[in-house]
């Protein structure tokens, strides 16, 4: 999809604070309201907008540690990764699942409570899965930032 100026002030705008109303983002444009709200409409349907979602922080909700988690598989298999994708899929304290190159097959991003509840997850959830050979974890110390929007 090609993006004009005004689809790029929309994204950017929204990226920022998705709360914003449709005629504020039509101001912005210099849109009126319709066709504002025609163009969010359209590149919510090509895919461009995913979704709307409040940023949470999460160590106030108690996940104070946060672990990138290197996974190796047992096999390099379509089979072996989807059941894995499958599993991980389902635990609800991975952020996100990276396949990546390398030593190892996934980059996980994983949060947890505190150290002792990480190494019950790495145990009992995560390593525990047929096709897990290993898990390396890096524990971050201190996240100095994390940008939530792309560079449009």
């Amino acid at each position: 999809m090609s993006l004009d100026k005004k689809d790029k002030v929309l994204i950017h705008a929204l990226q920022r604070n998705a709360r914003l109303s449709n005629s504020a983002l039509a101001h912005m444009t210099n849109l009126s309201d319709t066709p504002c709200l025609r163009r969010v409409k359209k590149l919510e349907q090509e895919g461009v907008i995913q979704g709307y979602h409040a940023a949470l922080n999460r160590k106030a909700l108690g996940l104070a540690v946060l672990v990138y988690a290197f996974v190796r598989l047992n096999e390099n298999s379509a089979t072996a990764a989807d059941s894995f994708e499958q599993h991980v899929a389902s635990l609800d304290h991975v952020l996100s699942c990276s396949v990546i190159s390398g030593s190892y097959d996934y980059l996980l991003e994983v949060v947890a409570h505190d150290l002792e509840h990480y190494e019950f997850f790495l145990k009992h959830r995560l390593a525990t899965h047929q096709h897990v050979t290993s898990v390396e974890s890096t524990i971050v110390l201190k996240q100095t930032f994390t940008r939530r929007t792309l560079p449009i």
